[in-house]
């Protein structure tokens, strides 16, 4: 259950939509959700092996910086560092996507989309900087919501209007078009299933970890796939494959479709203040990374100073909140930051996939330790996921060079920042 946990968050409200445009055919959009989750597993098993090879708090930021130079792992951590404040922004967009509607019907979708992301993280920038105890309060019910929705969801299945009386309208595509379809498919999809990266930070500990790690993960990214393809199931049946692709607000406009405006307009009530709650939680968790990096000495030790009052890390905050504010500045639709982020974590996963091969490489050399995890059919299952994450950076590549461009010179840009930091930290680090 922790697999699942760690992966179920806001996105299967709303990327259905993306799968949907970009899939053009309910076959080649439910097959991407399939093998979507399986090229996950692969990932989740790969950094579950990293992790326990490499049991260390820091997550990404460890693992980049113990495997390659530390140039290298400053330049994709920097861009993890934006990649996450960027997807904190997209789930932001989310909640005004589902709440504007009723709070402004006649304002122009950009503005009002500013308007409301931007007041309510800047609300939830306030409460953290209050104190830990204060904003923690709120994580407390954050699952519960996203879980009763996706069981609510799934129970629209059987009250579902016949799909005989709805007509949709699918194109006849080419081999190669759909081929190209199917590849876009996975920047919603991989999104919606992001987080179980997160196994390598509990990889080293959990007993007998070679037979109960691989089963845990398993059945936790079996699950997933189970209520994800159920949630899609709901939306095909009850909204039809075009309303399923023309919808913002997936999850109320299920329920209005099935019980009435009142029922939408709940739903789009507890979709936002859930919304927030994840953004609230992801103001307090990002900065972590930042301490982590400043205690290394990679980033000013400001970015390490907790108020001894409130506990909380201020510098480090207002840094996650301004990128995120930045963010929706330069764009507020979901679409395009979500190529952004993507792009970003293309690079990130795949770069961080492959540190179980210099992790190998290594104990080879000096030695293999003992009751460690390893991957199933090494090195084949890391190659796929590797390769895979690749392709979704050439299908971006193909479909939103601004995308992939503005991703490229993030990355690029790094490399100087790090010199720069570098003379500024106390000591040199390496």
């Amino acid at each position: 259950m922790v697999v699942v946990g760690l992966v179920i968050g806001m996105g299967i409200f709303r990327t259905p939509v993306e799968v949907a445009q970009k899939a053009q055919t309910p076959v080649i959009f439910f097959a991407a959700w399939i093998v979507g989750a399986v090229v996950s597993l692969f990932g989740a098993l790969t950094f579950a092996e990293i992790g326990s090879r490499y049991p260390v708090a820091g997550g990404f930021y460890k693992i980049f910086s113990h495997c390659y130079h530390p140039a290298f792992a400053f330049m994709v951590n920097w861009m993890t560092v934006i990649s996450n404040a960027a997807s904190t922004a997209i789930v932001a967009i989310v909640g005004a996507e589902y709440i504007n509607p009723f709070l402004f019907p006649n304002l122009d979708h950009d503005v009002a989309i500013r308007i409301t992301t931007i007041s309510a993280i800047s609300l939830l920038f306030i409460i953290n900087l209050l104190g830990i105890k204060m904003s923690a309060r709120t994580l407390n019910v954050l699952m519960m919501i996203k879980m009763g929705l996706i069981v609510l969801l799934i129970l629209a299945v059987f009250a579902a209007p016949d799909p005989a009386t709805r007509t949709t309208t699918v194109p006849t595509l080419s081999s190669s078009d759909s081929l190209k379809a199917f590849w876009l498919c996975f920047v919603p999809v991989f999104f919606t299933y992001g987080g179980y990266q997160q196994t390598m930070n509990f990889g080293g500990d959990v007993p007998n970890a070679s037979r109960t790690l691989p089963r845990g993960i398993f059945f936790g990214i079996a699950i997933i796939l189970t209520l994800y393809l159920l949630a899609n199931l709901s939306y095909y049946l009850v909204l039809g494959f075009n309303g399923l692709q023309q919808s913002s607000a997936l999850a109320s406009d299920v329920a209005g479709a099935l019980l009435g405006d009142y029922a939408s307009r709940t739903v789009a009530i507890i979709m936002f203040f859930a919304v927030m709650a994840y953004v609230n939680a992801s103001i307090m968790s990002n900065p972590r990374v930042y301490y982590a990096m400043a205690e290394d000495k990679v980033l000013p030790a400001i970015f390490k100073r907790i108020n001894e009052r409130t506990q909380v890390q201020e510098f480090a905050v207002t840094v996650f909140v301004a990128f995120m504010i930045i963010t929706l500045f330069l764009s507020s639709s979901f679409s395009k930051v979500l190529d952004y982020v993507m792009f970003f974590d293309s690079i990130a996963l795949a770069s961080a996939a492959a540190a179980i091969f210099v992790l190998r490489h290594r104990a080879k050399r000096n030695g293999e330790p003992s009751g460690i995890y390893k991957i199933p059919l090494y090195p084949w299952l890391p190659l796929v996921y590797i390769v895979t994450y690749c392709f979704v950076n050439t299908s971006l590549l193909v479909s939103n060079r601004e995308a992939a461009l503005m991703g490229f010179l993030l990355f690029v840009s790094g490399l100087p920042l790090y010199w720069l930091l570098k003379k500024l930290v106390d000591r040199p680090f390496g």
